[in-house]
């Protein structure tokens, strides 16, 4: 088998799961990242202690803390940067040759929307709006029920690999069908993007309802189930209203399926925050929701569907559609309404006047 050379932007859980997938295929991977020891624990442990401890990575890996040196001269890269620094990593590759003459076939793995003055984008759009204009339309999203420590481990999982472009769709997929990977191709890059960034919103509430239902004698397992279900239905309706093609989309792995394991994995950080919602004083350290998305390190680890329910906000406001799990968890984190309150209203027989509570 030849031997693929692959560059993944970002040293996080899932860029390193990720590298440790495609290095089964006997191909080289080389990964960014921002801090040194990160690069040295990769390169000298076969390890990477900070974000990913505890998975043994195949030699056929190493790190660098010189981004240009990763996309350069690569068959693909794959960019997996938090949503929050996407723009600001994208635009200190665009000179790099083989970037510049659009050679090298990219791929990301982001799953958010991207803040910008002009209103939040998709990863995509972010991607092939910074990155020459031969990429618009190429570029590929590759998403699915696809936590970094399974796909690491070789167990079974499935990915969507999503473009406007078929043939590159096809390319990643058969990149990416390794030992332990299904990969599947979609046209609907605007229903998959936003599946990816929606269902860490639903995620988020799902881990506080847990929480909560281990002390509740109103909530059980019916109502988590209940809340996945309408979720889904909110996830659905954002898609259509931003330009979503396929109604599969939603009940296919790119929806139900990686809504199901966001809010049910023990591997769930969007889960694990919402059950710190209830279980900690975790919104004691900040404001309201802007003050947590610049200082989202408190955290301690990233919960993307915290920063993606502001966005998620504006675009429901924009186009005058209702979400009320998601408009509800915008107003937990900006300090409107308490997760009981939420819920207590929400499982209401008239949860609109949710809606109509106190403001700050």
């Amino acid at each position: 088998m030849k031997s693929i050379s692959v560059g993944i932007i970002g040293a996080g859980a899932w860029g390193t799961g990720m590298a440790q997938a495609i290095s089964r295929g006997n191909n080289k991977v080389q990964i960014w990242a921002l801090e040194s020891e990160v690069t040295e624990s990769i390169n000298n442990e076969h390890e990477n202690k900070k974000f990913f401890p505890g998975f043994q990575l195949s030699e056929k890996i190493t790190a660098s803390t010189d981004i240009n040196e990763v996309a350069k001269d690569k068959d693909y890269l794959i960019i997996a940067s938090p949503s929050l620094y996407l723009a600001s990593t994208i635009k200190k590759i665009i000179n790099v040759p083989n970037i510049a003459n659009g050679l090298t076939i990219i791929g990301a793995l982001t799953k958010g929307f991207v803040p910008n003055k002009n209103g939040p984008k998709l990863v995509l759009e972010e991607i092939e709006s910074a990155l020459p204009s031969c990429y618009k339309g190429n570029t590929v999203y590759i998403s699915g029920p696809s936590h970094a420590e399974e796909v690491a481990m070789g167990k079974l999982t499935g990915l969507i690999a999503a473009s406007e472009n078929p043939k590159n769709s096809i390319r990643f997929r058969n990149l990416l069908t390794l030992p332990g990977l299904m990969v599947y191709s979609s046209l609907d890059i605007i229903g998959v993007q936003i599946c990816a960034a929606a269902k860490n919103v639903i995620a988020v509430v799902y881990g506080a309802l847990d929480a909560i239902t281990k002390t509740s004698n109103i909530f059980g397992d019916n109502t988590e189930s209940l809340l996945l279900a309408a979720g889904l239905n909110e996830i659905q309706r954002l898609g259509f209203a931003m330009g979503a093609t396929h109604a599969e989309t939603f009940t296919s792995i790119a929806g139900v399926g990686d809504l199901d394991v966001t809010c049910k994995s023990k591997y769930g950080r969007n889960r694990r925050f919402g059950q710190d919602l209830i279980q900690t004083d975790m919104l004691s350290k900040f404001n309201d929701i802007d003050d947590l998305i610049a200082n989202v390190q408190k955290i301690g680890y990233l919960p993307e569907g915290a920063i993606a329910c502001k966005y998620i906000n504006q675009i429901a406001a924009e186009k005058n559609i209702k979400l009320l799990i998601c408009n509800g968890l915008y107003k937990i984190i900006n300090k409107e309404l308490t997760p009981e309150e939420f819920l207590k209203e929400l499982s209401s027989p008239h949860p609109r006047r949710i809606y109509t509570r106190r403001t700050k």
